[in-house]
């Protein structure tokens, strides 16, 4: 179900709400994945910050998709790339 939800927020570019543990997270969900003990995570950037942080999927509670709001991913680009 967790899977489902974060799908349809990456595939439409819509931010989420969740709790993880006891803090309220907003996140632009980037990608799904598993970690090194094979337990799956998301990874994505917090709302209003450049920081990507992994969330563990069993921390993870109340999952909302926020359907107002749309992100565009960040994508870094070099000076000398071009």
């Amino acid at each position: 179900m967790k899977t489902d939800i974060f799908i349809l927020a990456i595939r439409n570019r819509k931010n989420l709400q969740f709790l993880y543990g006891l803090q309220e997270i907003n996140l632009e969900p980037y990608y799904i994945t598993k970690n090194s003990f094979g337990k799956k995570v998301i990874y994505g950037r917090l709302r209003s910050t450049n920081e990507i942080r992994k969330f563990e999927y069993n921390k993870i509670a109340n999952i909302r998709i926020l359907e107002s709001i749309r992100f565009s991913p960040l994508i870094p680009i070099n000076s000398f790339a071009s």
